[in-house]
């Protein structure tokens, strides 16, 4: 066993080449620019921070929530002066973030106007702020519904310190609004983060009324245009998912085209249950666990393995 000198020794020792490695990474970053037709010339960050973001979430949580996801020593005097400081440190670190994807997004644009991007970070952020108390008012309307729901819950406040689906709706009303206001790299990094926390992957574009219980959770998928109306309860692994991509004249899928379910109101969806395609699950309906639904489900319907099966 070497002394501590003798291992920073050869810690220190040529065992690894790590110019030639660091050179092979460089020669492949500029490869992949000029392929992507990026710009090679030195400068700062391009894109958003995932770091950054996932720092500004979790103040964010705590403006929405001060007592109970806000600092363990906040007082309830202190409050409104919390969330006053935090919300004017969060947004400016927000418009740091959102004026570095508006740049990339312009990229190459013989048009490219600094000032005029920058004042349309400004406004993003700014309309993003005055959102908040409505987006505050959908997350109580989230946590009760998960409390409502829920006959193991004992109290509103541990939906919102435990549940999982909530965490996930708190990261998603956010994503949403960030989706809406055209920064949509800002809002799937939100998404992701949530995501990779929780196991339920809820995309940014997907529309979601008041009440949204989302139990349990792991592996929940809920994709771009599905839209999902008031007090709707979704179980474990279910998949709001498309049946088919569109292609076009060079078989790449067309973006943007509505392809995911439509939940109406109280509909409930249980465990494993898979629905693909531009379907209406009309109101009231249960879709019970592990069935596969790629067609419209009538209002008030109760649908089985059994009673789908033989529909068909």
């Amino acid at each position: 066993m070497g002394t501590p000198e003798t291992l920073a020794g050869a810690e220190r020792s040529p065992v690894f080449d790590i110019q030639r490695v660091v050179a092979g990474l460089a020669a492949e970053r500029q490869r992949w620019r000029a392929a992507q037709q990026r710009s090679t010339d030195p400068g700062g960050r391009e894109l958003p921070s995932r770091d950054a973001l996932s720092d500004i979430l979790q103040r964010l949580r705590g403006v929405l929530f001060p007592m109970r996801l806000g600092p363990e020593d906040l007082r309830q005097e202190s409050e409104d002066f919390y969330v006053g400081h935090t919300l004017d440190s969060v947004l400016h670190a927000l418009l740091a973030q959102v004026r570095l994807e508006l740049r990339y997004a312009a990229r190459g644009d013989v048009a490219f106007d600094a000032p005029a991007i920058d004042a349309e970070a400004l406004r993003i952020v700014r309309t993003f702020s005055f959102a908040l108390p409505r987006i505050r008012a959908l997350l109580d309307s989230d946590v009760l519904a998960a409390f409502e729901g829920d006959p193991a819950a004992r109290n509103v406040d541990e939906v919102l310190l435990c549940y999982p689906g909530i965490l996930a709706m708190i990261h998603h009303r956010v994503a949403h609004q960030f989706y809406a206001l055209g920064v949509p790299l800002l809002a799937r990094i939100v998404a992701e983060l949530a995501h990779s926390q929780t196991g339920i992957d809820i995309h940014p574009g997907a529309q979601i009324d008041a009440g949204l219980f989302i139990d349990h959770g792991t592996g929940v998928v809920i994709g771009e245009t599905a839209v999902i109306g008031q007090r709707v309860r979704i179980y474990q692994a279910v998949t709001l998912g498309a049946k088919s991509f569109p292609t076009d004249a060079e078989g790449k899928p067309i973006k943007g085209l509505a392809r995911h379910p439509v939940l109406q109101d109280d509909v409930v969806i249980y465990a494993g249950a898979t629905v693909l395609g531009r379907v209406t699950i009309g109101h009231g309906a249960t879709i019970g666990g592990n069935v596969w639904v790629t067609r419209d489900v009538a209002p008030g319907a109760h649908i089985t393995q059994a009673s789908y099966a033989h529909a068909s």
